[in-house]
């Protein structure tokens, strides 16, 4: 589905069903240098099970126009203009990584909008190294190795991936190569920076009054569990479920378990 945001085409995938703004609505949002396709299985189950599904891409990242946006506010920004073209008064707000800083400062800006807030591999601060900023500026490709390696708990999964022959790390590689392509600018640096200068964490976190639910990765070293302890402790209503087995590529590595994870807390 496109929409007019800000002045520019924004494409959100509804998980092979017509997007209907009168069933309960969940937007997933991805994270740095990824588009809405991280969320394959989560979203199409999700639109087959009662839920209008908006899984977005960010300005500069896969279908969407104009260029990456350079704060997590402004993103948040982004995020409220695009329910308000969807119709949609208010949602479930599911964010992986920097998408969980996005749902976050969405949520602190305009808490009315949203139901319920799940951080997927989040954490705050969420700081970026200045090796992998440097080559994220410098050296794309050294950076999207830098990242896949850090993200998966394993090269090969086991057990398997759900598709036999399908190698997640390779595909995560590609994503990142196909979003570098599609767009001149340097976004992964854009997102990085955005990312380490966000400063709103635990202000927004203290805001947060609807349920709310931590996804975390076991073996993530990208934000580690202990790295989410600021927002954890500025919530201490919300749930907190760690997954064994996976690193910050959560829906990639264990697609199963982050999809049962969500909808069990987006269906309560």
């Amino acid at each position: 589905m496109l929409l007019n945001v800000q002045g520019n085409s924004a494409y959100c995938y509804t998980g092979g069903k017509q997007f209907d703004p009168q069933l309960p609505t969940a937007v997933f949002i991805h994270g740095a240098q990824n588009d809405h396709s991280v969320w394959g299985l989560q979203t199409r189950y999700f639109a087959h099970h009662g839920f209008a599904v908006l899984a977005v891409d960010l300005p500069g990242h896969g279908r969407s126009k104009g260029a990456p946006l350079r704060s997590v506010e402004a993103m948040a920004d982004w995020l409220l203009a695009l329910l308000d073209a969807a119709g949609i008064a208010q949602a479930t707000l599911i964010g992986h990584s920097m998408g969980s800083l996005i749902a976050l400062e969405t949520s602190f800006k305009a808490p009315k909008r949203v139901e319920r807030i799940a951080l997927v591999g989040t954490a705050f601060p969420m700081k970026v190294s200045d090796a992998l900023l440097d080559a994220a500026l410098n050296n794309e490709e050294m950076a999207i190795d830098m990242v896949n390696i850090w993200s998966h708990s394993t090269i090969a999964q086991k057990p398997s991936a759900p598709g036999p022959g399908f190698y997640v790390m390779g595909g995560s590689r590609r994503l990142m190569q196909r979003v570098a392509a599609q767009n001149g600018e340097a976004v992964f640096h854009t997102d990085f920076q955005a990312c380490n200068t966000y400063a709103n964490g635990e202000s927004a976190a203290r805001s947060v009054t609807c349920p709310a639910l931590f996804v975390l990765g076991k073996n993530d070293l990208m934000t580690t569990p202990k790295a989410s302890t600021t927002l954890q402790t500025a919530m201490p209503h919300a749930r907190v479920a760690i997954l064994d087995r996976c690193g910050h590529a959560l829906m990639a590595e264990q697609p199963d378990a982050v999809l049962d994870t969500l909808f069990a807390f987006a269906s309560k």
